[in-house]
């Protein structure tokens, strides 16, 4: 696929964002507990639980909730002593909500002009994916409404809310799924924007703004995974794509931009698929063609049928070349094809025609294969997975329905980020049925107390904090921005403030400058403490 540059108004491209931010406060958000994380060494409890989806106040069952229930999976808690209590192991009702973190939420909201609610009722957002042990996430809208400028630009926000972090994933294995309890309970601020931001480019610069004003007020909690973004995007004639996890700031671009790229692929193929007339040819069925790889040196077959599974098949009549074909740079339709089978039927992965001969499997099976679905070789296609049968046909039946939705272009889904910047297929999009009232809690009044409490922790903006750094620290207007945009801000006013004889100028770009460029050369900074830094 040649790399051509895109024109983003274009192609409508449209993109919000949701941050999360970790509060560094006292205490967690429903319960005493501190907020900090357990050592690996710290004394632990383990216990065992299943979940499962129930039904929503208005009688429907969440599809995303519906989703991982099916995957069978059974969850071990790991509860580190000192950093977890009968709360997170779901064993003893939520504590009031803390107002420590209530306040933050606040202070951003006066921050960008958002109207705060008069009353904060916590809600239970079901997710049962095994990050909580409830089956729910408790969550609470603070505020509503507001914008901030940047770069001259103007961007909506929808909604500030405030709720609980999930548990650590510690591991993952076939059936379980290991996490722990140090995590769930931290409060998190929410904040998402309006479908304002139309390049890459400012998404990155939102996301930054966001994360300056958290910092700002001093209870931003710092380090790997204490703000994690997640992208919403879309272009026109596709569908809203959420993308979870995107952990740095430097992979927003890259990831909306691969995401634009995929969705305009799959509208080029949902287009030429239906210019072929191949809809009316998908078959449904699922064939069975283990004997075929009786004798086959395909280890990944072999070892299948050695256990007593199948080899199933679906054919694709029409598809030749098309499962094959690259959408975004490492990912192809067949790619797509495979997430879905994975994450519905459980299996390792699938095989399909365009890359076969291979993987052990010989031109003389793919022969044999195709003569046993009546299939054409110069215009079909197949796709095989091995695997129990039960799960080898959940498979095929989700690659079937997600063949289906190819004419139709961009289905709505939850994507997870990839380190390269390219996404995966995680779940279905949830519905309104996923949240309903909790009834545990006690609504918080948003009163005068409340209000002048967060006032002490609004953050400036931005321009007045480096017109304070210009006119009391001496430090050019460049270099003062280069700070305030800097994850290091909180350390260089300490350390200004500890070392006063020490020159500004200096200091100043010992952290814009110098760490970053230790960072880049591979130097270990995070290993050192704010303190050694310091020092």
């Amino acid at each position: 696929m040649a790399d051509q540059p895109i024109n983003w108004e274009e192609i409508g491209l449209k993109v919000g964002l949701e941050i999360h931010q970790q509060l560094a406060t006292k205490r967690k958000l429903f319960c005493h507990c501190p907020t900090g994380l357990a050592s690996e060494e710290t004394e632990e409890d383990v216990f065992i639980r299943r979940l499962r989806p129930t039904r929503s106040e208005i009688g429907e069952v969440d599809p995303a909730a519906l989703f991982e229930w099916r995957k069978g999976k059974r969850y071990r808690y790991h509860a580190p002593m000192g950093h977890s209590c009968l709360v997170e192991a779901d064993e003893e009702p939520p504590h009031e909500l803390d107002r420590e973190s209530l306040s933050v939420a606040l202070a951003f909201a006066k921050a960008v002009g958002a109207k705060p609610v008069d009353e904060v009722y916590v809600m239970r957002k079901i997710v049962i994916d095994g990050s909580n042990t409830s089956g729910f996430q408790r969550t609470a809208l603070v505020a509503l409404g507001g914008s901030i400028t940047v770069e001259g630009k103007h961007y909506g926000i929808q909604t500030i809310v405030v709720e609980e972090d999930a548990a650590r994933k510690v591991d993952d294995k076939p059936g379980e799924t290991g996490y722990r309890l140090d995590r769930l309970g931290i409060p998190l601020v929410e904040v998402a924007t309006a479908p304002d931001i139309t390049t890459p480019e400012e998404a990155k610069r939102v996301a930054l703004h966001i994360g300056l004003l958290f910092r700002l007020t001093g209870k931003a909690r710092r380090g790997i995974g204490s703000i994690r973004q997640d992208v919403n995007v879309s272009v026109r004639g596709g569908a809203i794509t959420e993308i979870k996890g995107v952990q740095t700031l430097d992979l927003i671009p890259k990831v909306i931009e691969l995401e634009a790229k995929r969705q305009l692929e799959l509208l080029k193929l949902r287009d030429e698929l239906n210019s072929l007339g191949l809809h009316s040819s998908l078959d449904p069925n699922i064939y069975d063609v283990s004997e075929i790889f009786t004798e086959t040196k395909s280890r990944v077959l072999k070892k299948t049928l050695s256990r007593g599974g199948v080899v199933l098949a679906l054919r694709v009549p029409g598809f030749k070349g098309i499962l094959g074909r690259e959408i975004v740079p490492g990912r192809r339709v067949g790619t797509e094809l495979a997430d879905y089978a994975r994450f519905w039927g459980g299996v390792g992965g699938l095989f399909h025609s365009d890359e076969l001969p291979g993987y052990g499997v010989t031109k003389d099976e793919v022969y044999r294969i195709y003569e046993r679905l009546n299939l054409d070789q110069e215009k079909d296609a197949f796709i095989l997975v091995a695997d129990e049968r039960e799960s080898a046909e959940k498979a095929l039946k989700a690659v079937y329905d997600r063949i289906q939705t190819l004419f139709e272009g961009v289905p709505e889904e939850t994507r997870q980020s990839l380190p390269d910047g390219t996404t995966r297929f995680l779940r279905p999009r949830p519905g309104s049925a996923r949240m309903y009232p909790e009834t545990d809690i006690p609504p918080v009044p948003i009163d005068d107390l409340g209000l002048a409490e967060a006032e002490k922790l609004r953050p400036p903006s931005p321009e007045k904090l480096v017109d304070e750094l210009v006119r009391k620290h001496g430090l050019n207007k460049q270099l003062a921005w280069q700070l305030v945009r800097s994850v290091y801000l909180d350390e260089y006013l300490e350390a200004a403030n500890r070392y006063p004889n020490l020159s500004k100028t200096w200091l100043a770009s010992f952290y814009t400058n110098l760490l970053p460029m230790l960072a880049r050369e591979g130097v270990p900074i995070d290993v050192l403490s704010e303190e050694n830094r310091m020092d």
